[in-house]
């Protein structure tokens, strides 16, 4: 909406620039719960949902309960591609990322549009996260203030070398830009590698203070695979892109300090399992960029939030 005499954009009603995407497996009850906040945006973002071949009737609800949304159901448990699938119905310039288990504060999805129309070399912005129902914020939070990485002035908070996809607005076009998430990562810390490849592109990322996701874990979450996972897409991102020496020295703080129990096991015997196609696909990054990389990896080591537990 724009006012009748200066063409700005008024600060309530509906936005059109933003479409919300979720991807789900599972978790009817918090979806639904999630999907009855986002209704009630006043920015009335349109909302896709891709249903991760759930068994517990949480696609038939979302059709039910929400028909104005729009659902995908691939037929399999794509994990973080179903986003990518949702992205190719996006018809707005942004889409904002989150989960079954987060959702928008009102407004933050009108200022992040803002932010992004003000700066068209930022292909992101990542909100504060609050942990509900504590209300407090999530240790990550602290590092995205206190990330080590220099930008130019125009960027509206800390640059970023990584997002979190369940508290982020993307600039479509760049998101299409980078390829998506990757099919190999699958899911858990599946941002990482298209951040570094937006980051080669020529694009921002930014930490934005004034956007807010509230996140309510959920109770069906399994730590333990979900760790598996996550270390495995680490070492393989770390091959993938980092030059050979990192890659190396990252492979060996990560052997010195993961938790020496099975889970651990796992997650280096997949991704061992992996090195053909990763190997494949390597592609090292340029000095400028894994200098960035490697301020970011000694930043993450202290962080609480970067922990190989659970």
């Amino acid at each position: 909406m724009t006012g009748p005499a200066t063409g700005v954009r008024t600060r309530t009603g509906p936005d059109d620039r933003t479409t919300v995407v979720l991807i789900t497996h599972d978790r009817r009850a918090e979806l639904l719960r999630t999907l009855a906040l986002l209704r009630r945006l006043p920015e009335h973002p349109p909302v896709i949902v891709t249903d991760n071949a759930s068994t517990d009737g949480t696609a038939e609800a979302v059709a039910r309960d929400f028909p104005e949304m729009t659902l995908l159901r691939p037929g399999r448990n794509l994990g973080a591609i179903g986003r990518n699938l949702a992205v190719q119905h996006v018809r707005t310039p942004y889409v904002a990322f989150c989960d079954d288990d987060t959702w928008w504060e009102p407004g933050s999805l009108r200022r992040a549009a803002d932010l992004l129309d003000a700066r068209p070399r930022l292909a992101a912005v990542t909100a504060r996260i609050v942990v509900e129902p504590e209300g407090t914020e999530d240790p990550v939070v602290r590092e995205l203030r206190e990330s080590p990485l220099s930008g130019p002035d125009w960027l509206p908070g800390p640059a970023l070398g990584s997002f979190l996809a369940a508290a982020t607005v993307l600039r479509t076009q760049a998101f299409r830009a980078g390829g998506g998430f990757h099919p190999g990562l699958w899911l858990g810390g599946e941002e990482e590698l298209l951040a570094c490849d937006l980051l080669r592109q020529g694009w921002w990322l930014a930490y934005a203070e004034e956007l807010t996701v509230h996140h309510h874990a959920s109770r069906l979450r399994d730590p333990t695979a979900r760790r598996v996972l996550g270390l495995r897409n680490t070492l393989w991102f770390t091959w993938l892109r980092r030059p050979l020496l990192p890659a190396l020295r990252r492979t060996g703080h990560l052997i010195r300090t993961v938790p020496r129990d099975a889970a651990s096991a796992r997650a280096f015997v997949r991704a061992t399992a992996g090195l053909p196609w990763v190997l494949r696909q390597r592609d090292p990054v340029p000095p400028e960029l894994e200098h960035r990389l490697a301020s970011l990896e000694r930043a993450r080591r202290d962080s609480p939030a970067r922990r190989y537990v659970g």
